[in-house]
């Protein structure tokens, strides 16, 4: 069984698809080491377990909308293309979506997923209540009026398998989609935080070769004032796909034509769901304050990561509170990566690209591609240790985990 892209082949020992909640935590209880598997929209091993694992499509699908609560309880399994289509059919929103519809609503929640805006928190944020299966088999629920809620949302699978959440909704709203080609760097580093700002989502495409940025993706409210100008960029006459040379037939619908969140908020539409994807990826996320610097000094690698890239975009997300959430306590920039599928060259790079960005407190995405022993993680999260110490508490022989979450978290394994 291998992951989304193909670069990884799981290495478990079995695999099992509960078809209760309750078969589920038997199936836990009595594992020695098990892990769940959702849309397999991972890069990296944090869901690879050399035990058992359980795929959750079986359980139950939930989309319970609470109009009285302003709230949706969904299954962990379901998808945001799913989850959407459900809230507008019934006139409702959540507040922002990945780039791709297809990933699964626990797995997105528990890596730190996001979309973009200087206003717009990660996914996570939408979480009201989160159920979980703790490594003794006990079924969970826990509220933000709990101890343990913060550290759970964005759990990276260390602290128990998802089956249900609850997430915050809106009234649905519509967007207006613009892409306009050429801006200069020059312009871009000098007024990064207003060009970020001038609209609901906004996203930069680059290789960082040459003078200028290939693409500027405009994601704005339709109650939002029509983009006039952007620092010189040119608008699209026609939609464009972020790769040059692609048929934008896949993309969400641009020219500044009004539709709703869920069709244009994602880069893609929801009804293409790729099976696989031949490219890898990697992130990383950083104070918002250091974006111009940072992009200066990933620009001064460019000759080294354009030959192995298809293209780099460049997003805002606003402050969260969740322990391990890449946007703890920080209004950030990411700096995403999609790679040529050619690992053992990516690879090599992926140190020197990290140390260019270790000065500016960059933080990898817990899914994709990244060196753990480039970095000091209780440094970046000021409650790691707190992390850790409730990993070993919840999950003291490690059933939850690997060896990618034990070199991340250095917990020693109990018997």
């Amino acid at each position: 069984m291998k992951n989304w892209a193909g670069n990884l082949e799981y290495s478990s020992a079995g695999i099992q698809r509960p078809a209760s909640v309750d078969e589920l935590r038997e199936l836990v209880a009595q594992a020695t080491q098990i892990k769940a598997l959702g849309s397999r929209h991972s890069f990296n091993t944090v869901a690879d377990t050399p035990g058992t694992h359980v795929l959750l499509d079986a359980l139950p699908q939930e989309i319970v909308l609470d109009r009285e609560k302003g709230t949706v309880k969904v299954s962990g399994g379901i998808s945001y293309g799913a989850l959407g289509r459900s809230l507008e059919e019934q006139g409702y929103a959540i507040h922002n979506l990945a780039s791709l519809p297809h990933i699964s609503v626990a797995g997105a929640i528990q890596t730190g997923t996001h979309g973009s805006g200087v206003n717009n928190p990660s996914l996570a944020a939408a979480v009201v209540s989160v159920d979980l299966v703790r490594a003794s088999g006990e079924l969970v629920t826990l509220t933000a009026d709990d101890d343990e809620f913060l550290a759970s949302v964005v759990g990276v699978g260390a602290l128990g398998i998802v089956t249900g959440l609850e997430l915050a909704v809106r009234p649905s709203y519509e967007v207006r989609q613009r892409v306009l080609t050429d801006l200069s760097w020059d312009a871009a580093l000098a007024n990064f935080e207003t060009i970020a700002s001038s609209a609901y989502s906004v996203s930069f495409f680059t290789n960082y070769t040459g003078d200028t940025i290939a693409q500027v993706w405009v994601k704005a409210l339709d109650t939002e004032a029509p983009l006039t100008d952007l620092f010189g960029a040119t608008p699209a006459t026609a939609a464009l796909h972020p790769l040059p040379d692609m048929s934008a037939e896949n993309c969400t619908e641009q020219l500044d034509v009004a539709g709703k969140w869920l069709d244009r908020l994602p880069h893609f539409r929801h009804e293409f769901t790729p099976s696989n994807g031949e490219e890898l990826q990697s992130e990383f996320l950083l104070p918002l304050e250091h974006a111009p610097a940072a992009l200066d000094a990933v620009r001064g690698l460019a000759d080294k990561l354009a030959p192995l890239l298809f293209i780099s975009e460049i997003r805002t997300i606003a402050a969260d509170d969740f322990w391990l959430s890449p946007f703890y306590h920080q209004q950030s920039v990411a700096l995403h990566f999609t790679w040529k599928p050619m690992q053992p060259d990516v690879e090599a790079v992926l140190p020197e690209l990290e140390a260019a960005l270790r000065p500016f407190g960059a933080r990898p995405h817990w899914g994709k591609l990244f060196t753990p022993g480039e970095y000091d993680f209780p440094a970046l999260y000021p409650r790691f240790e707190d992390f850790r110490a409730l990993v070993k508490a919840n999950d003291p022989t490690g059933k939850f985990r690997n060896a990618l979450l034990d070199s991340v978290l250095g917990v020693t394994v109990t018997s």
